[in-house]
């Protein structure tokens, strides 16, 4: 559960970095993204035990919720990064609008 947790936290740093963005609040956008990384870090940590674990040799059942949890990881993963690109964008568009 932490694993999912800390995924769906790192998810909604991302959207909020996002909203931030839009608003040109730098900063703001920048403080969630922040703490997107430090949320889907903690989640990879999970995820990372869990695969040595399990050592490749099927020692963890894989159950609905533990296929949920690596989906939920790897939406923050891509969430987080296409954050990061799209705020990018949002900052080149505002300053050439200010220019």
């Amino acid at each position: 559960m932490e694993l999912i947790i800390h995924a769906g936290e790192s998810r909604s740093c991302s959207m909020e970095a996002l909203r931030a963005a839009r608003q040109s609040d730098w900063a703001l956008a920048e403080q969630h993204l922040t703490a997107a990384k430090v949320a889907v870090r903690e989640a990879h940590l999970i995820q990372t035990q869990l695969i040595g674990a399990d050592e490749g040799m099927g020692k963890i059942p894989v159950s609905l919720i533990l296929v949920h949890a690596q989906d939920h990881l790897m939406n923050a993963m891509l969430c987080r990064e296409l954050a990061e690109e799209l705020i990018y964008c949002h900052r080149e568009i505002s300053s050439l609008k200010n220019r």
